[in-house]
This record gives structure tokens, C-alpha cells and sequence, in this order.
């Protein structure tokens, strides 16, 4: 890698504190479980709290089950026969993955602590943090090849400074998913706990910018940006898909599988980054009539 390059994404990280992910993903969260019956109210928590867990495990996700619900709770989960208030959620042990996906949209406040208190929970939320990453990214190289919508990076909340290059922001964005899906699948985020992803995604960081660059230049009058924002989206996304199943299983993907996701995923990416692409443009200021 270059040295600029590598200063740039040094630089990056510098913004990224693995101690913030790892005090959010331990913070308590206490949900409530409503059953007509004490039958079904221990299928639902067998169903949240799996008997292959270990014995701690199990003893400290059960102690933030509390049957019955009740405002303390900061999320309630009823039994899907059940009327429910409109604050809480509907499980349906036959298709439970709907209310999972549900709690999480809606409270993504809670979705570290409740993926790694709630095995279930886990995939749902990795799935989550990986595509929202990965579009985070495309959008970012969009909207800094368009002049008039640079200034609508901020629309993602948590960047800050500025970054001499698509491949250091890629990057630094990369690494802090590989905090995000480490905490919620009750592992240690940090440098050192990862040094060995992180040295992957570092030095995997040149290979996406001379790619990208070739594209873009082969393609005349900007039609290199869908390209360029398509195998954002897909790197990160293939990324963050062998980092679940590395801390899932213990082993990420081969350099085989990582090219056969890559290729199944890259034309989905080209097609979200388009519509990002056309949701940038419609959000571009007004130009002033010419007198």
C-alpha cells in the first residue's frame, strides 16, 4: 500500500474506539415475555436463550427475562395469540425471524446488548450492521464524485474529519464493522484483539482502490461511479459476511468462497448503488436560473 495511503487510514482509525462498542454491547437490557400460559412462556424463553449455550451464559441471558413484562422492560415480546400494546412485538415461534428483524429496526439502540445476550438475535443483527456498512460505503464514494452533494456525507452521522481517499474512509468503515460484529457475537472488539482482520482489511485496501480506478477510467462521462460504488458495497459486504461466520464457527471464508460471493454479490451492489445514485441526485441543491 502507499504510504499516503496507509497515513490516510491510520489516521482514520484514530476516530474509532473499540472500549465504546465493547461498554454498548455490555449495557443491560431487560425484556419482557407475555404467554397465556406458563407452557408457553418457557418455549419462548428456551427459544431465546438455546439450551446449547453454556451454563454462565444461559444463567445471565435468562436473569434479563422477566415474565410478565412491565414498564421497566425495555423490550416486550408478546405471544402471537395474544392483543398486544402497540409498543411491543408479536413472536410466532413457527416464523419467529419477522419479530426478531422487527425489535431491531425499531430499537437498533439495543441491538448490540440484545444479540449478544439472545443467540437468536445474532444473525439477524449481523446482517443488519453489514448492509448498513456496506451502503454507508458505496454512498460515500458516490456522494464524494458528485461536487454539488459532497456536502451531504453528513448525512451519515458518525463521520468525521476528512479523508484524502475513498480507500481510508472504506477502510476505518470496514474495521469498525469488524468491532460491531465481534461485540455482537460475544467477542472482545479491539486492536489487538483483531489485529489479524484488521491487517487483512488494511492491506486489502489497495487492491479495491486500483480496481475501482480501472473501472471508472475505462468508463466515459461518469459512467464509472456505479462500478466504482458497486464493488464498495460488494467488499464490504463479502467482508463483513466471512467476519460473521469467523466469529460464528471460527473460520472465515476461503480466497475460492470469497471470490464466489463476490461475484454472486456484485451486481446486486451495482444495483443498490444506482439507486443511491439517483436518490443523491434528486437531493441535489437547486440551481439558480440563469438571468
Amino acid at each position: 500500500m502507499p504510504l499516503p495511503v496507509f497515513r490516510q487510514v491510520k489516521q482514520a482509525l484514530t476516530n474509532l474506539n473499540p472500549a465504546d462498542v465493547r461498554e454498548a454491547a455490555m449495557k443491560p437490557v431487560r425484556v419482557g415475555l407475555v404467554a397465556a400460559s406458563q407452557e408457553s412462556l418457557g418455549a419462548m424463553e428456551t427459544f431465546l436463550v438455546p439450551p446449547h449455550l453454556s451454563a454462565q451464559r444461559r444463567v445471565e441471558a435468562l436473569r434479563m427475562l422477566h415474565r410478565g413484562g412491565g414498564p421497566d422492560c425495555d423490550v416486550e415480546i408478546y405471544e402471537s395469540s395474544l392483543l398486544r400494546p402497540a409498543s411491543a412485538f408479536s413472536l410466532d415461534l413457527e416464523s419467529p425471524d419477522e419479530c426478531l428483524r422487527r425489535i431491531l429496526r425499531r430499537r437498533d439502540d439495543l441491538l448490540l446488548p440484545l444479540a449478544r445476550q439472545f443467540y437468536p438475535f445474532r444473525k439477524p443483527a449481523a446482517q443488519h450492521v453489514i448492509r448498513s456498512v456496506a451502503k454507508e460505503n458505496a454512498l460515500f464514494c458516490l456522494a464524494t464524485a458528485l461536487p454539488d452533494v459532497v456536502p451531504l456525507v453528513s448525512w451519515i452521522p458518525w463521520a468525521v474529519g476528512e479523508f484524502g481517499s475513498d480507500a481510508a474512509f472504506l477502510t476505518m468503515n470496514q474495521i469498525r464493522m469488524a468491532f460491531l460484529l465481534a461485540a455482537l457475537s460475544d467477542r472482545t472488539p479491539g486492536y489487538r484483539e483483531q489485529r489479524s482482520e484488521i491487517a487483512s482489511m488494511v492491506a486489502g485496501a489497495f487492491g479495491w482502490r486500483a480496481l475501482a480506478r480501472e473501472l471508472v477510467a475505462k468508463i466515459p462521462f461518469g459512467g464509472g461511479l456505479l462500478p466504482k460504488a458497486g464493488i464498495a458495497w460488494t467488499a464490504t459486504f463479502v467482508i463483513g459476511l466471512s467476519l460473521e461466520r469467523l466469529y460464528r464457527l471460527g473460520y472465515g471464508f476461503t480466497r475460492a468462497e470469497r471470490r464466489a460471493a463476490y461475484e454472486e454479490a456484485y451486481d446486486h451492489g451495482r444495483q443498490i448503488a444506482g439507486m443511491l445514485l439517483d436518490g443523491l441526485r434528486k437531493k441535489e441543491p437547486a440551481r439558480p436560473a440563469s438571468a
